[in-house]
C-alpha cells in the first residue's frame, strides 16, 4: 500500500484522523492529502454524517459485514476476526449532556496492525482522554497499544459510575434506615441504571477476555496482559452491580413493609375511634328518637347529667383498651 490516505479516504470526511507515530505522540492528518504509510493512523468517523457514510458504504478496505458494523446497522456485542484485523462493537456509559447514562453509546472499531477506523453517532466521552495522552505525548504506540488505551478509558468510566451508584445506595439505605421513605421513582431510576449497565458490560466483559486468546501479531504479551487485568477490573465492577441489583431489592421488600406498616396504623387507629365513639353513638341515637316518655326528660340536669355518663362510658373503653394493650 503506498499511499495510505488522499488515494482511499479521500473526501470520508473524519471527526478525528490522526497517526501515531510511535513515541506515545500523534501527527494530525490530512485525508485528502498523499502520504506514505510509515506508522498506524486512525480515523474515527460519525457514521450520520453523509460523506463518512457513503465513504464505508463504497470503500474496498471492508467487507460487507464490517461496512454494516461501522455504518451503524448493527449494535450486538461483538468480535468477529477479518484477516489480520478484528471488528468490535464496543459500549460505554453515555455522558453528553442532557443524557442519562444508562442510555448508553456504542461505537465500533476496525482494527489491525497499520490501521484503526472507528464510527459513533453520539460522542464518545472517553476517548477525550485517549486522545489528551495522544496529543501529550504519552499515549499510545502501536494499535494494539491504542485498543489496550480505550478499554481502559471505557473501563475507567464505568469504575466511576460504579462507585457513585454505590454512594447513592448507601444514602437511600441511611434514609430507610431513618424510617423515611424515598422520592417515588428514585429507587426505580436508580435500580434501572444498576440492570442497564450490567446487562450490557458483562459481554463486553467477555469479548475484552477473548481478545487475549486471539492469535493477532498485533497484540504483545504486555497488551494481552493489560487486556486481561481490565476485563478482571470490570469482572470486579458486574460483581459490585450484581450487589447493588440485591441490596435495591431489599429496600424495596423495606418500603413496602414500611408503607403497609404505615397502613396498618392507620387502619388500626381509626378502628379504634370507632370502638371508643361506638358506645356513645348507640347511646345518642337511643335518645334521640321522638318518643315521648324518655327517662329524665322532666328532669332539669337531666342533659348535663347524660354528657357526664357519656364522659364516663368513654373514659371507661378507653382504660380498657389501655389495659387490653390495644392502645
Amino acid at each position: 500500500m503506498a499511499l495510505v490516505y488522499g488515494s482511499l479516504f479521500q473526501n470520508s470526511n473524519p471527526v478525528h484522523a490522526f497517526q501515531l507515530i510511535g513515541d506515545g505522540g500523534l501527527l494530525p492528518i490530512d485525508v485528502n492529502a498523499s502520504a506514505s504509510q510509515q506508522s498506524p493512523f486512525w480515523l474515527h468517523y460519525d457514521y450520520k454524517n453523509q460523506d463518512s457514510f457513503q465513504w464505508i458504504q463504497q470503500s474496498d478496505l471492508f467487507n460487507d459485514q464490517v461496512k454494516s458494523a461501522l455504518s451503524g446497522h448493527s449494535g450486538r456485542w461483538r468480535i468477529i476476526r477479518v484477516g489480520d484485523g478484528v471488528l468490535l462493537t464496543l459500549q460505554t456509559l453515555n455522558t453528553n449532556e442532557g443524557q442519562r447514562p444508562e442510555q448508553l453509546v456504542a461505537f465500533r472499531v476496525f482494527i489491525n496492525s497499520r490501521i484503526i477506523i472507528s464510527s459513533r453517532h453520539r460522542k464518545v466521552n472517553s476517548l477525550d482522554s485517549v486522545i489528551n495522552d495522544l496529543k501529550e505525548g504519552v499515549g499510545a504506540q502501536s494499535t494494539g497499544d491504542w485498543l489496550v488505551e480505550v478499554t481502559d478509558a471505557i473501563t475507567d468510566e464505568i469504575s466511576d459510575f460504579t462507585d457513585s451508584l454505590h454512594e447513592r445506595l448507601i444514602d437511600l439505605e441511611d434514609y430507610i434506615l431513618h424510617g423515611e421513605i424515598p422520592e417515588r421513582g428514585e429507587l426505580a431510576l436508580l435500580r434501572k441504571q444498576i440492570i442497564v449497565v450490567r446487562r450490557y458490560m458483562a459481554p463486553q466483559r467477555d469479548m475484552l477476555s477473548r481478545l487475549t486468546a486471539e492469535k493477532l501479531l498485533w497484540l504483545d504479551d504486555t497488551d494481552r496482559r493489560r487486556l486481561q487485568e481490565i476485563s478482571d477490573r470490570l469482572g470486579r465492577c458486574i460483581e459490585d452491580l450484581d450487589g447493588f441489583i440485591s441490596r435495591t431489592a431489599i429496600m424495596s421488600d423495606e418500603i413496602t413493609n414500611m408503607m403497609t406498616e404505615m397502613m396498618n396504623r392507620r387502619i388500626y387507629t381509626m378502628s379504634l375511634m370507632a370502638m371508643i365513639f361506638l358506645p356513645t353513638t348507640f347511646l345518642t341515637g337511643l335518645f334521640g328518637v321522638n318518643l315521648g316518655g324518655i327517662p329524665g326528660n322532666e328532669f332539669r340536669f337531666g342533659f348535663s347529667a347524660f354528657c357526664i355518663l357519656l364522659a364516663c362510658l368513654i373514659g371507661t373503653v378507653f382504660w380498657w383498651l389501655r389495659k387490653s394493650r390495644w392502645l
